[in-house]
């Protein structure tokens, strides 16, 4: 029995639905002028959640530049969409699914998938590719391998039913994630300009479908869950976690994209039912035409008996899409989605009045403004506090690894979890299905040829907590500083990108002090690199029992190859090959892999860099590459040069001579922005006449199945076929044994 509003006033079940007293008051005295009702009170709860509203963090997402030459969408829509010519559109969005993946790793992880690729046929996309960025506890335990396997077979098994290669990303171990995962998915389409559909619905008497799967019990306040903190006692919640069926997406998908792109004249607009379900799509879809909604809900198509109107409005069921269907057209569409098996159910009518009306067994349930759920959300200003550890962080000395066994240390650097070969997961996933694959999972970016054109496409995910959390403005302009040297190491001009913002408690002043410098950071970089944020989300309340995960920004950054033929690799390709090191080394020790390594946690200060510099020197390799000058590039992240140096060669049955001006330890530095690259003797010339003094000839590719490195401080030969095998074994072997 539902409480009548008095009861909702008196008892105050909002609070755990997300809704502060505060907000409860302003609903019921300013927005409605009356108590809302139990169906209402979820609609706000849901509506007004941090994952629906962002209304903790608005304010600090409107400092992302949005716009240039090449953005065909930007934010609020389904997903953003970026110009590629030939009146083609890539349409790409990532989203984060952490919470769920805590609670039901499989179904989280698997779910998250689905999401994201809804969002990308939405807009009209064929989805092409999807990408991951994955960080987890150490692997020490068998709930984190549990947890692991679970998360990775979801995503595998999800995308791999629908047909749509998983061709890149990254995956990260530390401490601080072992309650609280990061699970991130991304999914990149491709769209002809002409197709392109926005989630909107308008023109009075049009009809509001209801397309797809049933609609049963599972995902209710799934947008609440992912807007608080996580604890013991939350992580049996798993009816918030939504149940997906990949089978019945993919019928959906064909037959979403054959109305968006055949039956154009019979379509309005499209939105999927993702967080908040039929609620968000229908009065989101309203309140961007300026509309007003009346549905019935008896004719939403049910799984389950006796569900109530709140059910039914705020189930997250997976494989439901809502449309705006032009009015005189509703059998034509029911026929389409009944030809591939799948109900097609007209639910409303779009009204004059801007209200959102529901109607359930006869009775009117909800009436309220729609704009009340959208528009009027209470933004709340944030206090901002800087860390003790960021004030103290400053006063310690900077960390030096000091004179080091470099031979002994490489070795054990290549079996750190982070760095080692993640073959084990990545070989779960098809990467090549659809065969467009021209780069896939190990590289610094994937590579998708655009058929019927000598276009490609690089993708990348790139998300370094460490940085982040010793500081967040420099941390920030890292992340998309490293996605942007993935794409030119591949070959691509950046364009745009996407972002997933995994922070803690948005009401802890730390917490808002840490996202808005990411922020701050990470738009600094965009401007420098035109690369707008043209889609995203904001992950708040990743703690576990009032611990929070290192803040966490994930950037998923899409380039551009105007001819494939220039895509490069980090794998070298032929002896004599001279190896250049581009950009400069310093010492960049802080949030390194080494300090991990050797000490076991993060600290001290970054050295900031200029964003000027880094973006003349990518410029110039972008150039080399066109002019035919490079056969292999590799960018330098984690373990520095001395692990990058190793992956040059992982892959094949070459060698390496180098030598470096520096001492070993610096090796290891993670100084950002760094490239080594192979020129063949011919093009040496050429190659350094261009790149000037960012440059430097650091030695040769070798027939012998050797890297021979000298440095200031001595010189080490490792044993590659040693050094691959370390590298493959670190992380079977710990995902095999026992506690």
């Amino acid at each position: 029995m539902e409480m009548s509003p008095q009861e909702i006033k008196q008892k105050k079940p909002y609070l755990e639905w997300g809704l502060s007293e505060k907000e409860y008051d302003y609903i019921a005295k300013k927005l409605l002028g009356r108590l809302p009702n139990y169906t209402e009170t979820g609609l706000f709860a849901v509506m007004w959640s941090e994952h629906c509203s962002y209304k903790k963090s608005k304010a600090v997402l409107r400092e992302f530049p949005n716009k240039n030459a090449r953005v065909l969408q930007g934010p609020g829509e389904g997903a953003g969409i970026i110009d590629i010519g030939d009146g083609q559109g890539i349409v790409f969005k990532a989203e984060s699914h952490n919470h769920p993946s805590a609670v039901e790793p499989y179904e989280g992880a698997a779910t998250g998938v689905g999401g994201i690729i809804r969002d990308i046929f939405s807009m009209g996309a064929r989805p092409i590719a999807l990408l991951d960025s994955l960080h987890f506890g150490e692997i020490k335990d068998s709930r984190t391998r549990y947890l692991i396997n679970e998360v990775v077979a979801g995503i595998g098994g999800y995308g791999n039913c629908m047909g749509i290669p998983t061709v890149g990303g990254e995956i990260t171990f530390d401490e601080c994630y072992a309650d609280n995962p990061l699970v991130n998915a991304m999914c990149v389409g491709i769209i002809a300009q002409s197709k392109m559909q926005k989630g909107q619905a308008k023109g009075v008497g049009n009809a509001v479908m209801y397309v797809g799967a049933k609609t049963g019990r599972d995902g209710i306040h799934g947008a609440t869950f992912a807007s608080t903190d996580f604890s013991d006692e939350r992580e049996t919640q798993r009816s918030a976690v939504q149940v997906g069926d990949p089978f019945m997406e993919k019928l959906l998908l064909e037959a979403c994209l054959l109305l968006t792109s055949k039956h154009q004249e019979w379509l309005v607009g499209i939105q999927d039912m993702g967080a908040a379900g039929l609620v968000s799509s229908s009065c989101e879809m309203a309140s961007k035409a300026g509309s007003g909604m009346i549905l019935e809900l008896d004719n939403v198509p049910q799984r389950e008996d006796g569900m109530s109107a709140y059910e039914i409005m705020l189930s997250e069921s997976q494989e439901r899409m809502l449309l705006c269907v032009r009015a005189g057209f509703e059998e034509e569409v029911k026929k389409l989605f009944h030809d591939f098996g799948l109900d097609a159910v007209v639910i409303g009518r779009v009204t004059e009045k801007k209200d959102y009306l529901l109607k359930h067994h006869g009775q009117v349930v909800t009436n309220i403004p729609v704009a009340s759920l959208t528009d009027d959300v209470l933004e709340e200003s944030s206090r901002e506090k800087v860390p003790a550890r960021i004030i103290k962080r400053n006063e310690q000395p900077t960390w030096h690894p000091g004179q080091l066994a470099v031979g002994d240390v490489l070795c054990k650097m290549l079996q750190q979890p982070t760095i080692a070969s993640k073959r084990i997961f990545t070989e779960t996933y098809d990467s090549q299905v659809r065969t467009n694959t021209v780069v896939g999972p190990g590289s610094d970016a994937a590579v998708l040829r655009i058929r019927q054109t000598d276009k490609a496409i690089a993708l990348t995910t790139d998300g370094n907590g460490r940085f982040v959390y010793l500081d967040p403005f420099i941390g920030g302009k890292i992340a998309v500083l490293e996605a942007a040297t993935n794409l030119v190491a591949s070959g691509a001009k950046p364009l745009a990108i996407t972002d997933c913002l995994n922070f803690g408690d948005p009401n802890d002043p730390e917490v808002c002090w840490e996202l808005h410098q990411a922020v701050k950071g990470m738009a600094a970089a965009c401007r420098q690199l035109d690369t707008p944020v043209i889609s995203g989300n904001v992950s708040l309340y990743n703690e576990s029992n009032g611990t929070a995960i290192f803040p966490t920004p994930m950037v998923g950054m899409v380039g551009l190859l105007e001819n494939v033929r220039n895509y490069l690799t980090p794998t070298v390709k032929s002896v004599g090959a001279q190896l250049f090191l581009i950009g400069k080394t310093g010492n960049d020790f802080a949030g390194t892999e080494i300090q991990k390594m050797l000490t076991g946690k993060f600290s001290g200060p970054l050295n900031d860099f200029s964003l000027t510099d880094e973006v003349k020197k990518m410029e110039k390799l972008l150039q080399a590459n066109q002019e035919g000058l490079l056969e292999s590039a590799h960018d330098l992240s984690e373990g520095g040069l001395a692990v990058a140096l190793v992956e040059l060669v992982l892959h094949n049955q070459l060698g390496l001579s180098v030598s470096v001006d520096f001492a070993g330890e610096q090796l290891f530095s993670e100084t950002p922005g760094r490239f080594v690259v192979s020129v063949a003797p011919q093009n040496v010339a050429a190659f350094k006449k261009l790149m000037g003094t960012d440059a430097v000839l650091i030695g040769e590719v070798t027939s012998k199945r050797e890297c021979e490195l000298t440095y200031q401080d001595g010189k080490t030969v490792l044993n590659l076929e040693e050094a691959k095998r370390l590298w493959e074994d670190a992380i079977p072997c710990l995902m095999k044994s026992r506690d």
